[in-house]
């Protein structure tokens, strides 16, 4: 299904195997690759030279393009981006800051670059920035959200009507319709992280994968608003975030609360009670636990076939 997307990653099909901190090592962005769509390693959770190491085994597990993922509020972004340049990546997705501060340094070195926006304000200053392509991402995503609340199914169309660049969809996606759907509003390909979560190649710990496979709708909620918005799993560390709002707390209460390495200790060392389990809505729609490859196939059969089906209406 070659289009603006296929043309620009040089891969098969318009999907994009998201950038998740704890989730997306070299075996998750290598699997990806090789099934024909583009895989993205994490950065956000991996020190500098973690980093390197997975970028080097991720270059001896495929041959196809892969990329990197990069917050751009990483404490080591300069060492970061060295060792992306050093390496020879050449695809990088930039998220949470300003894309100004490294699209051009990138695009100078041969990278292409896309950025992440929650919302059009921030969709129109990446494209004034020169970003080859961009993410759009809906409130229903996992991880760290927009604090508008403005769903994917809203937030394409609106998008589209302003942009001239490729625009990917992101947050809800996980099935060949809700792929069809998105492109049908405007989107040049899809972004999709939390099925990816619950496959067999991911690097989460197999509990959170488990507890993905086990979640229902309503099951998780966007919260800590005042620090980074952020969508979790309902449980125990959840509850003391919302016993803390009732008490009308200040930043630093819910900074105190949150600590270090929530992340780390809930989805890759699998402590499921005091972690911080980042993860979409679409959980609810998540059944078992694949290999990336079968995942892709899944989506890819239903997708054409969806739009074979809805031809005729």
């Amino acid at each position: 299904m070659p289009n603006k997307i296929t043309t620009l990653f040089n891969i098969k099909y318009p999907i994009i195997q998201a950038g998740m901190v704890w989730n997306s090592g070299w075996r998750l962005a290598s699997a990806a690759s090789n099934s024909g769509i583009l895989g993205l390693l994490g950065a956000g959770s991996m020190y500098p030279e973690v980093l390197r190491e997975h970028i080097q085994k991720c270059k001896k597990a495929t041959t196809n393009p892969f990329g990197v993922n990069v917050p751009m509020l990483y404490p080591n972004i300069q060492e970061i981006m060295d060792i992306i340049v050093e390496e020879g990546v050449k695809i990088v997705f930039t998220s949470a800051g300003n894309p100004k501060t490294w699209t051009n340094w990138l695009q100078d070195r041969g990278i292409i670059v896309v950025h992440v926006v929650s919302s059009l304000k921030f969709a129109l200053k990446a494209q004034e920035t020169g970003v080859d392509a961009i993410v759009a991402e809906g409130f229903e995503a996992g991880g760290h959200n927009g604090r508008d609340e403005t769903t994917t199914l809203t937030l394409i169309p609106m998008i589209k009507e302003h942009i001239t660049v490729p625009l990917i969809a992101a947050g809800g996606i996980a099935t060949g319709k809700a792929m069809l759907a998105t492109m049908i509003l405007g989107a040049d390909g899809v972004q999709i992280g939390s099925r990816f979560v619950a496959s067999e190649e991911s690097s989460a710990h197999q509990s959170f994968k488990q507890m993905v496979v086990d979640s229902k709708e309503g099951d998780t909620q966007l919260t800590l608003k005042e620090l980074a918005p952020v969508r979790l799993i309902k449980n125990k560390f959840y509850n003391e975030i919302e016993a803390l709002y009732k008490t009308g707390p200040t930043i630093n209460q819910l900074r105190d609360l949150l600590g270090r390495a929530r992340a780390k200790k809930g989805m890759f060392e699998g402590d499921l009670d005091n972690g911080e389990l980042e993860i979409g809505q679409i959980s609810g729609l998540i059944h078992d636990i694949k290999p990336v490859s079968q995942i892709v196939k899944d989506i890819v059969t239903e997708f054409e076939a969806s739009k074979k089906e809805f031809s005729n209406i």
